[in-house]
């Protein structure tokens, strides 16, 4: 859980945003290298960096509201989306390897 998620927005550091900006930028740096790789547009990272950090953080605050479906669902689902994206959407995803509780 997120502790920092309401804290005021004029704090420069240790809120909700400054932590989705920290993640952002190292999710940069990996599909950078990723991207580069692959021979892809390394100019276009903090554009999937953020796409990805905000897909993830936004559903999370969901979450905490909603508190259903279960978290390793909820998880399944936005892996889901992330890998196959809508083309490939899988109707009943589950993660690989996590125990059912």
């Amino acid at each position: 859980r997120i502790l920092v998620r309401d804290s005021p927005v004029a704090q420069s550091t240790g809120t909700f945003a400054s932590l989705i900006s920290d993640i952002a930028t190292q999710v940069e740096d990996i599909l950078g290298s990723e991207f580069k790789s692959r021979g892809f547009d390394q100019k276009l990272a903090p554009l999937y960096a953020q796409a990805l950090v905000g897909m993830v953080a936004l559903t999370g605050q969901w979450w905490l509201d909603a508190r259903k479906p279960k978290k390793a669902e909820v998880a399944a689902h936005l892996v889901n989306l992330a890998w196959h994206g809508l083309d490939g959407l899988e109707q009943k995803p589950r993660l690989i390897g996590h125990r059912r509780q």
